[in-house]
């Protein structure tokens, strides 16, 4: 279970740090909403068979208002607005440029969690931040400038990512593929319209079916990746692993366009391994108290928390990893813990 979260957010970044270079190619195709707009409706079709294991997914009027909130919040700043500034970037600027400067979303997202969702980093967090930050200074040095336009539209949409970061990390009203559908069917629809009513659409099937296999996989399956990962670790440490997607874009620069890679390269690489390794060990441990509080999230038994009991076949099932509505008990103990869904408290 410790290690789980940290490969499924590793995942997440290595498909999303795919979606760059393909998007930058279907860019010459589609206008950024149109493109944002069939990305999106992409991954809430990839991920629609796994959202519908869960209840209440056609009948979005029966979530509690925390819930609702807190999706609309993570539709709209994660679905609409910064993928259309990412995009508008992308266009302007080289893909590879836009890839280091996603690196913002980590620092985003760190200071978010710090100084307003009351997300926790220790010395070994801190330190694996700064490593990561440094990794990105690394790799953009010598790169040249992207254009102050397009970086102020990426550097927007990384803080757009980074809110919309910490509300989908607090969602327990709903199961992560259900987030994901959700975010993906509303904010695909609202930017594939106004896409269609702004400039004329001049894509072919195949950059159609392009666009949607991209958003299947680097928006849908990478999506659901990372919430999973964020409710169990927090937004702050699991984006800081997430931040290293764009390394998995220079990958597939060497692999798919036959680029090479630079000293700088291998060692930027080295350094977020070894940031990624504090991250993995940084947890912390108080006196701490639990209200009441019933909700729904991927969770096992064993672990201090998640002690209910369940019946028949759904006890043999429970045996593993898995995700239903449960209630907790008022509790007050003291372990090692990360910022997830149980422990966003107060720090003395």
């Amino acid at each position: 279970m410790r290690i789980r979260p940290f490969l499924l957010a590793l995942a997440a970044a290595a498909l999303f740090g795919a979606a760059t270079p393909f998007s930058k190619s279907l860019l010459a195709d589609l206008s950024p909403f149109q493109l944002s707009g069939l990305l999106y409706l992409g991954a809430a079709a990839g991920v629609l068979p796994i959202a519908l294991r869960g209840r209440g997914l056609l009948r979005p009027w029966a979530m509690d208002t925390r819930t609702r909130r807190l999706l609309l919040g993570a539709v709209i700043f994660g679905g609409i607005v910064g993928p259309v500034l990412m995009l508008f970037g992308l266009r302007m600027a080289a893909a590879a440029s836009v890839a280091l400067w996603l690196n913002l979303e980590a620092v985003a997202t760190a200071l978010l969690g710090v100084w307003v969702f009351r997300d926790h980093l220790g010395r070994n967090g801190w330190i694996g931040a700064a490593g990561i930050l440094l990794a990105s200074v690394l790799l953009s040095w010598g790169q040249g400038a992207a254009g102050w336009q397009a970086g102020l539209l990426v550097a927007g949409a990384c803080v757009c990512w980074g809110l919309d970061n910490h509300m989908t990390a607090l969602i327990d009203g709903i199961t992560p593929a259900q987030s994901t559908f959700w975010k993906g069917l509303v904010a695909g629809l609202v930017n594939l319209t106004v896409g269609l009513l702004v400039e004329p659409f001049g894509a072919g099937i195949a950059q159609i079916g392009g666009a949607l296999l991209v958003g299947l996989f680097s928006y849908g399956f990478s999506i659901v990746f990372y919430i999973t990962a964020a409710q169990q670790l927090g937004a702050t440490r699991s984006q800081l692993i997430f931040s290293s997607a764009p390394y998995f874009a220079i990958a597939l620069s060497v692999l798919w366009l036959g680029e090479t890679i630079s000293a700088v390269q291998i060692v930027a690489a080295l350094i977020v391994g070894v940031s990624i390794v504090l991250l993995t060990i940084e947890w912390h441990s108080h006196d701490h108290d639990h209200v009441a509080l019933e909700h729904e999230h991927w969770h096992a038994h064993g672990d201090g928390h998640h002690n209910h009991a369940h019946d028949g076949a759904a006890g043999q099932a429970a045996a593993g990893s898995h995700s239903h509505r449960h209630r907790h008990r008022p509790l007050h103990h003291a372990h090692h813990h990360w910022p997830d869904l149980h422990h966003r408290h107060e720090h003395g």
